[in-house]
């Protein structure tokens, strides 16, 4: 349960159109709700802190994502489940609402039953290179999920900067940027020396072998020269999306060059 469901709950009790009895029944669960000994389910998450529980598929069963899932969706119309394979998938899939969506790519599984909702615009996912896509679309997916308006600006790294240099004008009208990219990690220092606005930097494992499974690329954007640049964990693509979703929700100036 998020504000906004909160509040038409408390407007149709006020109305008169739901009781206290069933009112209470939709937040019975406010703390959390236990499953089965292994998990704790925090329905109130986006109550609290804006952002929704959402499962960590790695580690997990099959069984174990599924029922999840599942008690996840009967609460919320959005469910979100990461790193999950399809060999998880095909196990559970039938079980599944319909609508659920499974994107191979990203390896994420999703519910999103209001998909029309309003999004606020701002957020720019980058990715340096074509293999740096699965952790940009895990980006750009869980961002949209969080009510984000994205735009996905792919294969555009260093090794040819006039590729991103193309799509500057659009790139200097974020609120917040996304860049992922892998091998040296060099794409983000590029950005933020070029936009007046956060540049969330996301390392990827993609590159040879001394690029070390992406640490290579990590340890470039922490020291990187250019200012105003957040690091995220190595294919962290989900995380980077949680902190552009607070970082746009709160920036309500354009932004872009400046015009002094």
């Amino acid at each position: 349960m998020d504000s906004e469901q909160l509040w038409q709950l408390l407007s149709q009790v006020q109305a008169g159109h739901l009781s206290v009895d069933e009112a209470a029944d939709q937040l019975k669960n406010l703390s959390f709700e236990p499953v089965n000994g292994y998990a704790n389910l925090d329905h109130h998450r986006a109550l609290r802190t804006g952002l929704p529980e959402v499962i960590y598929a790695q580690g997990k069963t099959p069984d174990q994502v599924r029922e999840i899932f599942l008690r996840l969706a009967a609460q919320s119309p959005r469910v979100l489940a990461t790193r999950v394979s399809r060999e998880m998938y095909d196990l559970i899939k039938n079980d599944l609402p319909e609508d659920a969506i499974y994107s191979p790519l990203p390896r994420l599984l999703y519910l999103n039953r209001d998909p029309d909702r309003p999004r606020k615009d701002g957020v720019v996912v980058l990715s340096a290179g074509t293999a740096d896509v699965p952790v940009a679309e895990e980006a750009a997916i869980t961002a949209e999920l969080m009510g984000n308006g994205v735009q996905r600006v792919f294969d555009v790294g260093v090794a040819g900067l006039h590729r991103l240099l193309y799509h500057l004008p659009a790139i200097q009208k974020a609120r917040v940027i996304i860049a992922v990219a892998g091998m040296e990690g060099a794409l983000p220092s590029v950005v933020a020396g070029l936009v007046s606005c956060p540049v969330i930097a996301v390392p990827t494992s993609v590159g040879y072998g001394t690029s070390f499974q992406g640490l290579a690329a990590l340890l470039a954007m922490l020291n990187s020269c250019a200012s105003g640049i957040a690091v995220v964990n190595i294919d962290n693509g989900f995380g980077a999306a949680a902190l552009a979703t607070k970082i746009n929700r709160l920036t309500d100036v354009e932004h872009g060059p400046s015009q002094n």
